[in-house]
């Protein structure tokens, strides 16, 4: 099977934790996300608005140098050019992260542990068409760019997870949305709770600390709604931002000490 690549040749990078020095929590996402450029034709007319380019240079990039990340990209004669996506694209993840989570737990990156179910960028399916249409009208050499898994994590990807963990030496869990609760905390859960509901879904249960106990795994886990509810990012939940706004604003400060 070829290499995976984006659109314009370049390679898709497994993301991982750099720092492996113990960490007081160890974080949790989906998938990892990309560097976005905006591509226009020589006239300057947009052909797409926003396409991933480009890995992120870490786990959970903030957005920061994305013109001179896009700069070093080439982009075959008469194919147009790439300048940096609006700034909602490149790092509100990252960006969300550090304000939403970990400011309010009085911690910062060099306290947490990163990680993501799928380490590395997904094509949005919005943009398949857009992509295999531009490519051909382009004659650019066809991205090896594929579509989020069905299973986000199998028990091999579970086991690295752990492994991970285990190497963070981390007390504190802190699962981001449903899908690692899903994929990964659902198999080590004696009560099976399989999405972020289940751990509650008002104003007293929400970002409250559980113990989950279980012969490969004992840990105090946080979990907390995705970086995309907490920052209004694209399509989100009106009901879990206001959760997890009450919950930054009255319970997470003391939560961990």
């Amino acid at each position: 099977m070829n290499k995976r690549s984006f659109p314009f040749g370049q390679p898709i990078k497994t993301l991982t934790q750099e720092d492996r020095t113990p960490k007081k929590v160890f974080v949790l996402g989906v998938y990892a996300s990309a560097v976005h450029a905006k591509w226009l034709d020589a006239n300057g007319k947009v052909l797409i608005n926003a396409l991933a380019v480009a890995s992120e240079p870490y786990i959970f990039w903030r957005g920061e140098n994305a013109e001179a990340i896009i700069s070093k990209i080439p982009v075959p004669q008469g194919a147009g050019s790439l300048i940096p996506a609006g700034e909602r694209f490149n790092g509100p993840s990252g960006r969300a992260l550090d304000e939403y989570f970990l400011a309010p737990l009085k911690l910062e990156r060099k306290d947490a542990w990163l990680c993501d179910l799928v380490p590395y960028s997904c094509r949005n399916d919005n943009q398949a068409k857009a992509i295999k249409n531009a490519e051909k009208n382009y004659s650019l050499t066809p991205s090896n760019f594929q579509e989020k898994p069905e299973a986000l994590a199998d028990n091999q990807r579970r086991q690295s997870i752990l492994d991970e963990i285990k190497e963070s030496k981390a007390d504190v869990l802190i699962t981001l949305g449903d899908e690692p609760i899903k994929w990964f905390l659902s198999h080590f859960d004696a009560e099976k709770r399989g999405k972020l509901a289940d751990f509650g879904q008002d104003k007293k249960t929400y970002g409250k600390l559980h113990q989950i106990s279980h012969p490969e795994i004992s840990i105090k886990v946080l979990p907390l709604v995705h970086p995309r509810q907490a920052a209004k990012l694209g399509l989100y939940s009106r009901e879990w931002n206001e959760l997890h706004t009450d919950w930054v604003n009255n319970h997470a400060h003391g939560l961990l000490g």
